[in-house]
């Protein structure tokens, strides 16, 4: 591919895919990766639940599945390593799934600062929207309620592209936490914000409001689209 010369422009486009498959979204990512490599694309974030999938980051260890595999594949769970950030963590519906493919230092000065940015967005909408005191723990990433997780970080940056992102649980079973030890951490829970709340929560809604607090705090204009949009410009894609 030759660059196009396209100047960036901060604006991010934002594709709900619904439920997907772990491995086709993956490939999703990689494409998209390589056109915003090229600026042929703006920055793009994908909005999207997972059927049920543990994945791996690439420091982790495979011994954090406490699982049996052959309950795993009675479950229809597939196992991958990926090469995000992070160890073991469980993916599957109810849970909303954020990969931004961005070029972040149009936005913050370092990686440190995207991840504080990613989960300032939902401090903030906890905090705003729903009265609950969320927090950072400066030795694992991500977003705590008291002593547990409700938002998993885990990413991968190529030529300064950000891939992977970030896992809200929402309306998630919380029982399949107990297939891993999440993230590699002892002593530490998981939670969701249907437990919290005591109430099944609208997943559309709570999209809108990541998409509101993404925009405030990296201060970039939004542009919902289509899924036969990302169709189209995945079809134009060649290697």
């Amino acid at each position: 591919m030759k660059q196009n010369g396209k100047k960036d422009e901060k604006i991010i486009q934002i594709f709900d895919l619904k439920i997907i498959d772990y491995e086709e979204a993956l490939a999703i990512q990689e494409k998209l990766l390589m056109l915003r490599k090229n600026n042929y694309i703006n920055d793009v974030l994908l909005l999207l639940e997972h059927n049920p999938v543990i994945t791996i980051g690439k420091r982790g260890d495979q011994g954090n599945i406490l699982a049996p595999e052959e309950f795993l594949q009675n479950q229809g769970v597939k196992v991958y390593f990926t090469g995000r950030g992070g160890d073991v963590t469980y993916h599957g519906p109810g849970q909303i799934v954020g990969y931004p493919i961005m070029r972040f230092q149009n936005y913050v000065s370092g990686v440190r600062e995207l991840v504080r940015g990613l989960e300032e967005i939902f401090i903030q909408l906890l905090k705003n929207d729903f009265h609950i005191q969320a927090k950072r723990d400066f030795q694992h990433p991500g977003v705590w309620v008291d002593n547990d997780k409700i938002t998993a970080l885990g990413l991968s940056i190529r030529s300064g592209i950000t891939m992977h992102g970030f896992a809200f649980n929402v309306n998630t079973d919380l029982q399949a936490f107990l297939w891993i030890l999440s993230c590699g951490i002892i002593g530490k829970g998981v939670t969701s914000l249907k437990k919290l709340t005591n109430k099944e929560q609208d997943l559309n809604h709570i999209k809108k409001l990541i998409i509101k607090y993404f925009a405030d705090i990296f201060q970039i204009q939004t542009n919902w689209q289509n899924e036969k949009d990302l169709r189209k410009i995945l079809e134009n894609y060649h290697e």
